[in-house]
C-alpha cells in the first residue's frame, strides 16, 4: 500500500514559481523579470516548463533549444545562478519554490534568455579544431582512401576531452573569460590539448597557438569550468596538461598513428600484406 501511496506522489502534479529574465537589445527597452507559476511532475525539466510558458502563457519569451538530450548544448542558461543545461536539469531534484532563469554570463545577449555565442565559435575555430597531417593525405583524392590506426590506449589519452557539446557552460563560469575576451576560454583550450593528444594528428604548431599571454596562460586554474561541465569533459585538466608540454615538464614522445591505405576492400601498411590473406 505504501508503494502505491509513493507511485502517486511520484505521478501527482505540482506547481512552481519560474523567474525568467527578460531583455531585448535590439530595442533597447532595459531588462526586467517575469514570474510564471507553471505545473510540473517529477520529471519536467526546467526546458519544459520555459516551453510550457511559451505555448500556453507568454510566447514571447526567447529560448534557443533543439535535441532536448543533453547532446547539442543550445539550452545553457543560468538556473539558480549556476550555470546550466534546462533539458538536462529536473525541477524536482532543484528542491526549491522558484526556480531563476537569467542567460549565461560572459556572453553577449541577443533577447531573454538567447546569447550570442560568435565570439566562443571564433575562439574555438582559432584552435584549429581538426586533425592535421603533414603531408595531407586526408584532403588529397588522388591519394586513396585513408584509415588510422589507435590502440585503445591512444584513444583514451583524448576521448574523455572529444565529448564536448560547446554549450558554453564552461566559459559563463569562467572569471577569466569575463575579464579578457581574447583569452580563447576553457572550451577552446580543452579542445586544442584535444588534439595534440590524438596521435593522428601530426601539427607541429598546437602550442604556439596558446603560448602568449592571452592564451594558456590566463587560466587561473579556478576550476568552475570542470564544476559545471554536463559531460564530464574536465576543461580545467585539459588546460593544465597542456601547460604541462608548454612548460616541457611533460616530454611529447607522441608515436603518430600508423596509416593504412583502403583500396577495393582491402587494407595495406605501407606496402605489407594484405589484410584479407
Amino acid at each position: 500500500m505504501a508503494d502505491n501511496n509513493n507511485n502517486n506522489n511520484d505521478m501527482s502534479e505540482q506547481r512552481i514559481k519560474l523567474k525568467v529574465y527578460r531583455e531585448n537589445r535590439s530595442q533597447k527597452t532595459g531588462s526586467h523579470y517575469d514570474t510564471f507559476e507553471v505545473p510540473y511532475k517529477k520529471w519536467t525539466t526546467v526546458l519544459d516548463a520555459l516551453l510550457y510558458v511559451k505555448s500556453y502563457m507568454d510566447p514571447s519569451v526567447a529560448i534557443r533549444y533543439s535535441c532536448r538530450m543533453a547532446s547539442c548544448g543550445s539550452c545553457g542558461m543560468k538556473i539558480n545562478g549556476i550555470p546550466k543545461l534546462a533539458c538536462y536539469t529536473k525541477i524536482s531534484e532543484l528542491e526549491t519554490s522558484t526556480i531563476e532563469c537569467e542567460p549565461l554570463s560572459n556572453f553577449p545577449i541577443i533577447r531573454d534568455l538567447v546569447t550570442d555565442f560568435s565570439l566562443f565559435f571564433t575562439h574555438h575555430k582559432d584552435m584549429q579544431p581538426y586533425i592535421q597531417s603533414k603531408d595531407n593525405l586526408e584532403t588529397d583524392t588522388n591519394k586513396g582512401t585513408f584509415a588510422f590506426y589507435q590502440s585503445p590506449e591512444d584513444v583514451d589519452k583524448y576521448l574523455q576531452f572529444s565529448y564536448c557539446i560547446k554549450c558554453g557552460l564552461c566559459s559563463s563560469a569562467c572569471p577569466t573569460v569575463g575579464t579578457d575576451m581574447k583569452f580563447p576560454g576553457p572550451q577552446a583550450l580543452a579542445q586544442q590539448y584535444r588534439y595534440f593528444a590524438d596521435t593522428r594528428d601530426e601539427s607541429k604548431n598546437r602550442l604556439d597557438i596558446v603560448d602568449d599571454r592571452h592564451g594558456i596562460w590566463r587560466c587561473h586554474f579556478a576550476g568552475s569550468c570542470s564544476k559545471v561541465c554536463p559531460k564530464g569533459v574536465d576543461p580545467a585538466l585539459g588546460i593544465q596538461l597542456l601547460r604541462s608540454y608548454v612548460l616541457g615538464i611533460s616530454k611529447n614522445d607522441k608515436v603518430p598513428a600508423k596509416r593504412i591505405e583502403i583500396n577495393n576492400n582491402t587494407e595495406t601498411e605501407a606496402g605489407a600484406i594484405d589484410s584479407n590473406s
